[in-house]
């Protein structure tokens, strides 16, 4: 058995390489991923990848947010230094929106941020995975897992009729910048 752990199909237009999708998943060949230079409209959904629930927790965190700064100056301004100021009541609720939402907004960013570095395992110092270089400059990447039931000799067949450019039996997992 060989050593090689993905099979890489590099195309040089993007509408070729839907074609190349669309040729593999008729042949039942699963995608391990795909790797382009810029956005392409609709392969999210000719992949089948789930929208992304990040919209959730950027809610969960401005609601931490809000609540976090609206108790602290609910705490600070009207149990532990209530001040008279111009005769209003201490508990003057529109006088904290506009702090309770700068904070909202702040906590939902930051939490956001974080957990998109968290499920994505984007770490400052970790290594970035990347199948092929080009794949960030001028070459659109299917990348076939190739433990997969499908003899290889058949996938490079349906790459070649799809239209790749060139074909690769990646031995490791990712390219290092190295």
């Amino acid at each position: 058995m060989s050593s090689t752990k993905f099979i890489l199909g590099l195309f040089d237009d993007p509408d070729v390489m839907m074609h190349g999708i669309d040729k593999l998943q008729k042949n039942s060949v699963p995608i391990y991923d795909v790797y382009t230079p810029m956005p392409i409209h609709g392969i999210e959904a000719k992949l089948g990848i789930k929208d992304s629930r990040l919209g959730y927790a950027a809610f969960l965190f401005g609601c931490l947010g809000g609540t976090t700064i609206f108790s602290l100056v609910c705490y600070f301004l009207v149990y532990d230094w209530p001040m008279n100021i111009g005769g209003k009541p201490h508990f003057a609720v529109p006088d904290f929106i506009p702090v309770t939402f700068e904070w909202s907004v702040l906590f939902a960013s930051f939490g956001m941020a974080f957990t998109f570095f968290y499920s994505t395992h984007l770490f400052p110092g970790r290594a970035p995975r990347v199948m092929d270089l080009r794949a960030t400059n001028d070459r659109f990447v299917i990348a076939i897992d190739a433990k997969t039931d499908v003899p290889h000799d058949d996938i490079t067949n349906i790459l070649k009729e799809a239209g790749a450019v060139e074909i690769k039996h990646n031995d490791r997992k990712y390219v290092s910048y190295e």
